[in-house]
């Protein structure tokens, strides 16, 4: 189905589902409907960074990514306004949704991805959008000299090994791509698991809910203006693993806060809310630099289910702590801690790299790689071994 049908999909069920949950009067009804809401929320994000993706140029795709992300934040602010204006839920409900008409109506005009297109042989469509965008950006004349001969030599070059079919098998069939998905996988989870189990304890800080989601809507801006700097000039590897390991750490020393210091443990908290949410925003970005264009949708959806899992999983660590009241924190936080280093360890950086179009690709360049620093690491044993005699020897 592409990148732009699933999102123009995804805002109509959100603003048609979420309007019917304002007006049920049964408890199953209203769970109906939310759950419709909630399957679009993974159709609208997932499909929007692919498009910001596949269009934006190499050194564009981290600002374009962070802008998604403070999407969410203002989102936040926003949403803390409208509840305090509007108590009664059902209100409140019905004028979150409808806004979302109006996003369904734009949607129309977005194009569709010429990399989607290109692999799936729809080079015609491919071209008259690449035209498209070529005269908003003031070159018409660019735009013109793309002919569908330039663009089957381009296909012919890069999607020769592409696979007619592709099944979720693809994400765990090739060394390069299953070690990416492992990674993913707990990355994910662990991210979702911590950055869920802070955002239910909104009301154990004694501050008003309002004020504590707004704050922590606030917290979120510097702290991706830093992960918009250190994805820039640093790289995503280093940003998303700094920003979990630290994520997890204050968690784990709000413990050692005194219950009497609402303040300092809210304001800690949200630091640690902050730090979860742009590495999140981070490593959406991340996983869909990570997989090639063919299995990109796959790949990011697949790690997406097990956000929603680890979304599932931070209540019941939250019931942990009827056993102990340390148990739900150093779980949240051990977990942001592993997250963290999983992605120092195991995930290349990506950063200035242009993205991989397919499976076949990815698993050249990583070969390539490795030759690389295994002819790197040789050559430096050669030099070491030709440096000439030791002093030591001499004087012998």
């Amino acid at each position: 189905l592409g990148r732009k049908a699933p999102l123009v999909w995804s805002y109509l069920q959100l603003a048609v589902s979420g309007a019917a949950t304002a007006y049920v009067g049964s408890f199953s009804a209203y769970c109906v409907f939310r759950f419709l809401m909630g399957m679009t929320f993974s159709g609208i994000i997932l499909n929007s960074l692919s498009l910001v993706v596949e269009w934006m140029p190499t050194r564009g795709r981290t600002v374009a990514g962070i802008l998604l992300g403070f999407s969410f934040t203002l989102g936040q602010l926003i949403l803390a306004g409208v509840a305090y204006l509007i108590r009664p839920w059902r209100w409140l409900q019905f004028a979150v949704s409808v806004p979302f008409l109006v996003f369904f109506l734009y949607s129309w005009w977005l194009p569709e991805s010429s990399r989607w297109l290109l692999l799936h042989g729809k080079s015609q469509q491919a071209v008259k959008n690449l035209r498209k965008v070529a005269m908003i950006n003031g070159r018409k004349e660019e735009g013109e000299r793309l002919t569908t001969e330039v663009v089957s030599s381009y296909i012919q070059s890069e999607f020769v090994s592409v696979r007619t079919s592709n099944s979720i098998l693809d994400l765990f069939r090739t060394p390069a791509i299953r070690k990416v998905t492992c990674c993913l996988m707990v990355v994910w989870f662990s991210n979702s698991v911590a950055y869920y189990g802070l955002a239910m304890d909104l009301q154990k800080f004694g501050l008003s809910i309002y004020l504590v989601q707004a704050l922590f809507g606030i917290i979120d801006i510097p702290a991706m203006l830093v992960a918009t700097t250190t994805m820039i000039y640093v790289g995503r590897r280093a940003t998303v693993a700094s920003f979990l390991i630290l994520a997890g750490l204050m968690v784990i020393a709000n413990m050692f806060v005194p219950e009497d210091l609402q303040t300092l443990r809210t304001v800690q908290a949200a630091l640690g809310k902050g730090c979860l949410a742009s590495s999140f925003i981070c490593v959406y970005l991340f996983t869909g630099e990570l997989y090639p264009t063919e299995i990109r949708q796959m790949g990011m959806g697949f790690a997406s289910v097990n956000a929603r899992l680890g979304g599932l999983a931070a209540p019941l660590v939250t019931t942990l702590g009827e056993i102990s009241p340390v148990l739900p924190p150093v779980s949240f936080g051990a977990t942001s801690v592993l997250a963290g280093m999983a992605v120092a360890c195991f995930l290349t950086e990506t950063r200035n790299v242009p993205l991989v179009e397919t499976i076949a690709a990815m698993e050249r360049r990583v070969k390539d790689d490795q030759s690389k620093r295994d002819t790197e690491h040789k050559s430096e044993e050669i030099s070491l071994q030709q440096s000439g005699p030791s002093p030591l020897k001499e004087t012998i």
